[in-house]
């Protein structure tokens, strides 16, 4: 009898945040810590969302809870790292902790994004690259997935047809991918659909047109050229009007056939949001 060989995977969280983070729970990093291992996770990173530019504010429309409370405050950077290695330590025996930042891509900022991993970089071990920022109406940068509100008056009014919309936002995620950002350059694309978040509440087009497939492509080559990962990101699953893990079917598929990684990430702001969603979405790439 002939039996196939059972390919051993670390189950690992690659996308959480901590109590720094404005949005979140305030939930402490420790508990959520705690959550994973008993899980069973074998590593786990603390990704919180990373300081943004001060010439953003110029720069931005849309509600100011989206901008002043998108990212933890730079005046917290020393105690972020403090309590990261805190953790990092105390469970070095039970798990091992990554830590480093989500970071913004903004077109306009590349050379200071650039400039702040260049500095905190060197005490970083897993970053991710994300677009959370899109231009749109008034040309200026909306917060893509706030508020229905904002999602509309900043986007929607823009690019109305679904397709015109998801071309814009790939087209922003391929100028990440390529950018110049250093030597400390996130290893990850995040949640690489993320502008389909609210999809079911507008009546967004749930499949991506040949042209969007091509501009993926162009992502995923692009990707898999400089050897990186992508974020396999289930929060997507529990938000109300996505219902659908990031990134969408299509693009795993698409990527798996590039041999591009997947990094499982939670994306958990909450100790219940901790592995959300991992045995099904790991699933779609085994």
């Amino acid at each position: 009898m002939v039996y196939e060989r059972m390919v051993i995977v670390i189950k690992r969280e690659g996308h959480s945040h901590t109590e720094f983070c404005p949005h979140g729970s305030g939930d402490d990093v420790e508990l959520m810590i705690q959550k994973a291992i008993k899980l069973g996770f074998e590593e786990y990173s603390i990704t919180e969302h990373a300081p943004l530019p001060e010439g953003l504010a110029d720069k931005y429309a849309g509600k100011t809870t989206g901008l002043t409370e998108a990212s933890m405050a730079a005046a917290d950077l020393d105690a972020y790292f403090q309590k990261a290695n805190q953790m990092k330590a105390k469970y070095a025996d039970q798990i091992k902790i990554n830590i480093g930042f989500e970071v913004d891509f903004l077109p306009d900022f590349v050379d200071w994004t650039r400039d702040f991993l260049n500095e905190y970089g060197p005490r970083t071990t897993d970053n991710i690259l994300s677009v959370h920022f899109m231009q749109g109406a008034n040309d200026k940068f909306w917060y893509v997935d706030d508020t229905v509100e904002d999602f509309q008056a900043g986007l929607l009014s823009q690019y109305p047809d679904s397709q015109v919309l998801y071309e814009h936002y790939f087209q922003t995620v391929l100028a990440s991918v390529n950018a110049d950002l250093g030597p400390y350059t996130p290893n990850r694309i995040g949640h690489m659909t993320l502008v389909k978040k609210f999809q079911d509440y507008f009546g967004l087009d749930r499949n991506f047109s040949e042209n969007n497939l091509r501009l993926v492509d162009q992502i995923l080559k692009a990707v898999s050229g400089q050897h990186r990962e992508l974020d396999l990101n289930a929060a997507g699953l529990y938000k109300p009007y996505c219902n659908e893990q990031y990134p969408s079917y299509s693009v795993i598929q698409m990527a798996k056939s590039l041999n591009i990684p997947f990094v499982y990430g939670s994306d958990a702001h909450s100790i219940a949001e901790v592995g959300q969603g991992y045995n099904g979405v790991i699933s779609l790439v085994e």
